[in-house]
């Protein structure tokens, strides 16, 4: 069943970072660096979708992606993973059951930025992965306000931990949520593709 999956071992605390990394740029590679330190983790999987259910364009063929991923993101506690396209699953929650089910005894931090916990509330089953697994919340730029008066925000606001306690995220039982500010890089793949630097 974890044929071609990456190891783990039980009580680790691993970090999810999922996206279409079209293409993966310092940004991503800056927030995985800040997870790892201020959640804990002892590793973090980046997950390269095979597409985004939400964008209506696909992505880079994900071979290119995923070298393009691996040029960015050289660290030995970060793997980049297909995990998706192998397990054939679509959906984050999905994606998520099924992990919770092949690693049992793995402490999974679902991780994003603050821009996707804008529409998180569109995301497939949105309310299941806030009561299911912890969730870390990293800053973007600009994003700051909107995302703190989200839905998800607003509807998880008891559930949410101070930036102080960010270092237990992954013991916690959830729901439990962390936003963290941070030091800002102002990159993101759309402007990549729009300058024309990035062609799938």
């Amino acid at each position: 069943m974890r044929a071609g999956l990456p190891t783990a071992r039980a009580g680790m605390r691993i970090g999810l970072l999922g996206g279409s990394f079209d293409p993966a740029h310092e940004g991503h590679a800056h927030i995985t660096r800040i997870a790892l330190k201020r959640f804990r983790l002892d590793r973090v999987w980046w997950l390269v979708s095979p597409g985004n259910p939400l964008k209506s364009e696909g992505p880079a063929p994900m071979a290119r992606r995923i070298a393009a991923a691996r040029a960015v993101m050289d660290h030995p506690r970060v793997e980049i993973t297909d995990l998706e396209a192998r397990i054939g699953t679509r959906y984050t929650a999905e994606t998520l059951e099924r992990l919770m089910a092949l690693y049992p005894r793995v402490r999974f931090v679902w991780l994003m930025g603050a821009d996707n916990l804008i529409d998180f509330h569109r995301w497939d089953r949105w309310r299941w992965i806030l009561d299911n697994v912890p969730v870390g919340v990293l800053a973007r730029p600009g994003q700051g306000v909107a995302a703190r008066r989200s839905r998800a925000a607003i509807t998880h606001a008891r559930y949410r931990l101070s930036a102080d306690r960010a270092p237990c995220l992954a013991d916690r039982q959830p729901p439990a949520w962390c936003y963290l500010n941070m030091p800002m890089v102002d990159l993101s793949s759309s402007e990549i593709r729009a300058r024309g630097d990035w062609r799938g």
